[in-house]
C-alpha cells in the first residue's frame, strides 16, 4: 500500500480563532499572521491504495465550490479545485476514488465533494464511483446543526449523500467498504461524532496494531495542537476536547502511530513524542507524501 498527501486550497483564517484558549503572544510563534491578524491552513487529504482492495481518499478539504464573496469571506485562496489539481498530480483522476471517508461534514473538510463555483449553476458531487462513509452521530448532527456551527455546513449537501445511494454511515469502529484495514475513533469534543480514521499498522503486539498512521481531523488540526490544552475557538466542548485528545494522543504514542495533519500549512505527517513530563510533541516531520509505503 501506498500513501500519498493530496493538497486542497488553502485558507486563512483569524489565529486567535485557531488558537482559541492561547493568547496572542504564544501562538504567533507557532503561526506567522498577516496583516488582518490570519494564519495560513491547508486543508490536506489523504490517498491510500490498495486499502482492503481500494483507492481511498480521507478527506476532501474545502474545494472550491464558494462564489467569490464567500470565498474572500472565509479566506480561500485558489478559485480552483486544488484537489482535484493534486489528485492528477499523483495519477488519480476523482472518478479513480472507491471510498472517500469524512471525519466530518464542516465545509473546510467535505466542500471538496463539490465541483468548483461556476456562475448560474448549481455545484454538484464529485467521485461519482466512492462509497461515501462518514459518522451516523455526526450525520444526523449535519441534518440538524445547532445555531453556533450551522454556518460551517454546507446547505443540500446531505441530501446529495443520501440520494447518491453510495452513503455509508458509521456507528462502530469499522466500516463494511474498508473491512479490517481501518479502525475509526470517535470524537465529541469538535463536532459531535467526528471520524478519526486509523489505517491500521502491520505490526501487531499484544494483540494490538502498532506502526500505522491516524487521520487527525479537528482533534489535532496541525503540529501547535499537539500540545494538549489549545483548542480552537470553533470547538463545541473544548474542556472533552481536551480529555479525548489527552486519551487519543496517550494511545498513538504507545502504538507508534503516526499522526496526518490536514491543516497544518507546513507538515502532513508527524511521528509523535512525549518528554519526561509527559507533554506531547513531534517529530521526523514531512510536508508531503509521495507514493510513500506504510512501512517507512
Amino acid at each position: 500500500m501506498k500513501l500519498w498527501s493530496i493538497e486542497g486550497n488553502t485558507q486563512k483564517l483569524d489565529g486567535g480563532a485557531m488558537f482559541g484558549n492561547a493568547p496572542r503572544a504564544l501562538w504567533t510563534r507557532w503561526a506567522e499572521p498577516d496583516e488582518l491578524n490570519r494564519i495560513p491552513l491547508a486543508t490536506r487529504g489523504l490517498l491510500a491504495t490498495p486499502l482492503n482492495g481500494k483507492t481511498v481518499l480521507f478527506e476532501t478539504g474545502i474545494g472550491a465550490f464558494f462564489e467569490p464573496a464567500m470565498r474572500e469571506r472565509y479566506g480561500v485562496q485558489e478559485s480552483r479545485h486544488v484537489l482535484l489539481d493534486s489528485l492528477r498530480e499523483a495519477g488519480f483522476g476523482h472518478e479513480d476514488i472507491d471510498v472517500v471517508v469524512l471525519s466530518h461534514l464542516h465545509f473546510d473538510h467535505a466542500g471538496g465533494l463539490l465541483a468548483e463555483w461556476q456562475s448560474g449553476r448549481e455545484p454538484g458531487l464529485l467521485f461519482p464511483n466512492a462509497t461515501y462513509v462518514t459518522g451516523a452521530a455526526h450525520f444526523e448532527r449535519a441534518r440538524d446543526p445547532h445555531p453556533r456551527d450551522r454556518a460551517s455546513f454546507i446547505p443540500g449537501v446531505v441530501e446529495m449523500l443520501e440520494a447518491s445511494g453510495r452513503l455509508e454511515l458509521v456507528d462502530g469502529d469499522r466500516a463494511p467498504s474498508l473491512g479490517d484495514a481501518v479502525r475509526f475513533h470517535h470524537s465529541e469534543g469538535h463536532t459531535p461524532g467526528m471520524l478519526l480514521a486509523e489505517i491500521l499498522g502491520p505490526d501487531v503486539r499484544d494483540g494490538q496494531p502498532h506502526g500505522g498512521v491516524v487521520f487527525c481531523a479537528d482533534l489535532v488540526p496541525g503540529r501547535p495542537w499537539v500540545h494538549v490544552p489549545i483548542t480552537m475557538g470553533y470547538d463545541r466542548y473544548p474542556e472533552r476536547l481536551v480529555d479525548e485528545k489527552q486519551a487519543f494522543l496517550a494511545d498513538k504514542h504507545a502504538r507508534d502511530v503516526h499522526l496526518f495533519f490536514t491543516h497544518d500549512a507546513g507538515c502532513a505527517i508527524a511521528q509523535l513524542t512525549r518528554d519526561d513530563k509527559g507533554r506531547f510533541g513531534t517529530d521526523h516531520e514531512h510536508p508531503s507524501l509521495q507514493a510513500r509505503s506504510l512501512h517507512h
